[in-house]
Order: C-alpha cells, then sequence, then structure tokens
C-alpha cells in the first residue's frame, strides 16, 4: 500500500494557509452561482493560493477546485474546497471548513480539514489513522439509534429543488422518529470531521461532490466509521450519496435510508 504520509504534510500547509486567511480576512464582495447560491471574493482568493501552492509543491499531481474547476492530472488529483459553508461563513455563523483532499484513482487517500473558529484541524493519510490537532480519534461506539445524533446535509437548492427534496424531507422525517437528535450544521465536511471524533454518530449527505465529501470521506474511515454509497457499497468520488456512520450503526442507519428511499418510490 502506498505510504501518502509525505503528501499528507504538503496538505496541511495548504490547509493552514487557508484557515489563516479566513480568520483574519472578510468574505469580501459576494457572486451569486445560482439559486440561493453564493460565492465569496475570499472563496476564489483561497483556492487561487492554495491551487498555486500545491502546483509548486507537487506540479505532478492535478487540481480540482469547488470554484474554478480543474486542471492537470486527473489519476491523482488535489480537491479543494476552499470554504464548505460559504453561508454560514458570510453571516458570522463558525460552522465553516476548509476542506482539502488527496484522491488517487477515485479514492479519497489524504484528507485535512480545518475549522478555523474553534481551531480544529482534522488529518488522516490513508493506513494511518485519523488525528485532530494530533490527538488521534475514533468514531463513537453509540450502539442503539434512540442514543444517537445525526447530521443531515442542506436540502437542495437549484433546479428541480423541489423533486430532490422529497427524499431529504423523508429521510429528515424517519430520523425524527427513531433517533435522539437531527442536527443541520451546513458544512459536510464539519458533519464528517464530528463523526470522526465522535460527536455525531451519522452524517449524511444525499450528494457527493468530491470537494465537498472527499477529505472528511477519509478521515471518518480512518477513525472507524464506515462510509457507503446508497445501497450500501463502499463509498468513492464516484457515488452518489454519501453515507457515513459509527460502525454498530451502519445496518441500522442505512435501513433508515431505504425506508424513507421506499417512501419516495410509493409516493410517485
Amino acid at each position: 500500500m502506498t505510504d501518502y504520509r509525505d503528501l499528507l504534510s504538503v496538505a496541511v500547509e495548504a490547509v493552514r494557509r487557508a484557515a489563516e486567511a479566513m480568520r483574519h480576512r472578510s468574505p469580501g464582495t459576494l457572486t451569486v452561482k445560482g439559486d440561493r447560491d453564493l460565492a465569496s471574493e475570499l472563496d476564489y482568493a483561497i483556492e487561487r493560493d492554495v491551487r498555486a501552492f500545491l502546483a509548486a509543491e507537487t506540479p505532478e499531481i492535478g487540481f480540482l477546485g469547488e470554484e474554478e474547476g480543474a486542471a492537470g492530472s486527473a489519476e491523482m488529483q488535489w480537491v479543494l474546497d476552499p470554504i464548505d459553508g460559504t453561508t454560514n461563513f458570510v453571516r458570522g455563523l463558525p460552522m465553516c471548513a476548509v476542506s482539502l483532499a488527496l484522491v488517487h484513482q477515485a479514492e479519497a487517500v489524504v484528507g485535512v480539514i480545518e475549522l478555523p473558529f474553534p481551531g480544529s484541524r482534522y488529518t488522516a493519510a490513508k493506513g494511518n489513522g485519523a488525528y485532530v490537532n494530533g490527538r488521534e480519534i475514533r468514531a463513537s461506539s453509540t450502539s442503539h439509534l434512540n442514543d444517537a445524533i445525526v447530521a443531515i446535509g442542506d436540502y437542495a437548492v437549484g433546479p428541480d429543488a423541489e423533486a430532490r427534496n422529497r427524499l431529504r424531507l423523508a429521510l429528515t422525517a424517519q430520523l425524527a422518529a427513531e433517533v435522539q437528535r437531527v442536527r443541520m450544521t451546513g458544512s459536510a465536511a464539519l458533519d464528517l470531521a464530528w463523526l470522526a471524533e465522535g460527536k455525531l454518530d451519522a452524517a449524511l449527505t444525499l450528494s457527493n461532490h468530491a470537494w465537498d465529501m472527499a477529505a472528511g470521506v477519509v478521515i471518518a474511515r480512518e477513525a472507524g466509521a464506515v462510509v457507503a454509497d446508497q445501497d450500501g457499497a463502499a463509498h468513492d468520488v464516484r457515488s452518489a450519496v454519501t453515507l457515513a456512520v459509527a460502525p454498530s450503526l451502519a445496518e441500522a442507519v442505512l435501513g433508515v435510508y431505504q425506508k424513507a428511499a421506499s417512501a419516495v418510490e410509493v409516493s410517485r
């Protein structure tokens, strides 16, 4: 198995630079990207800085950023969300993150997520465990749904939002009936980091943009969580959804998802 630890140190420095910018700079001008979707001037500035830094440090590795797209190799690629939770950041809400992954042949193998305002940095490289601020972390040992705290990703906006939200709403209702609490933080990276640390018992996102999910997926897996697609198959960047769960709850949470999906199918 390839040892990715040297590349992890490069990723840590890239994310450190980005998080410092978030702590010390304002969002700047806002750009509307679509229906109820926006990017800040700082999103673009961070992405350009990180892209340039990584191009200098690892010129053989490609790059994919949320705001300005892909360049270079697609076989091995850095994948960046410069500010995950831009809407939160713009409003002064601290639930936001920098998320950087290394993806190799569709598998996330390095992940760094920094939450600038709590000051928490989560790191993982395949086969080497998951850490927050240098301390090893593990997913929770919660084993009963009625004890579980579950985060669900944002509802859809944009084209076909009403249709796409049927499953999200059905899943929310099913979770509300069975788990201790449902949470929506507005940052998929934060959800996955908190899952890895055991603060959450599941993080369910009914989409799978690589920049949102890849770093958190490798961190969650290295912390012992199960990360699956909608049918229970192992998750990769091509998956349709991201179901990340503490190991003792994996079967039960997948069952909740399937109940919600079946209810939506019946109602059509």
